[in-house]
């Protein structure tokens, strides 16, 4: 079961009127856009922002839905990376409301070089690795294959 005491960063965000569907309750691929948002904010508490970021790219989205959120819903986005490899990033994240669990994803992410329409893997850098190893309370495993 996933708790929010699994996860060293955590970003708060409300529910906008426009991520609801005709039910009125979060269309399931704005939970996409929570995990990104997450991601970004994450990123930047590693001291990666503006013109200082990392380059990635997305080779893998999951997510699993239990409850729904609702227009005007407090919730938290939650990240963690779970497994680093030689070049990608599995990234864990959590959308809960009130400490309940809402949706659970995975993505992953891989390091790359090029301009966006020729993008090609790259090893992680080093200064990456140390900075995710040193901020997360619970250190990803690692495998240099990947």
């Amino acid at each position: 079961m996933i708790k929010a005491t699994d996860f060293t960063f955590a970003h708060p965000l409300r529910v906008r009127w426009a991520e609801c569907d005709a039910q009125g309750i979060v269309f399931n691929v704005n939970y996409f856009l929570y995990f990104d948002i997450g991601l970004t904010e994450y990123l930047r508490a590693l001291g990666y922002a503006g013109e200082n970021t990392v380059d990635f790219f997305t080779v893998h989205a999951a997510a699993d839905y239990k409850v729904s959120a609702v227009f005007d819903d407090e919730l938290e986005v939650m990240v963690r990376a779970a497994r680093i490899g030689r070049t990608s990033i599995t990234f864990e994240m959590a959308v809960m409301r009130d400490g309940a669990l809402l949706t659970s994803g995975l993505m992953v992410y891989v390091h790359g070089t090029g301009d966006s329409g020729k993008q090609a893997a790259a090893v992680l850098p080093q200064a990456v690795v140390d900075k995710i190893m040193s901020f997360e309370k619970t250190p990803p495993t690692t495998n240099a294959m990947t």
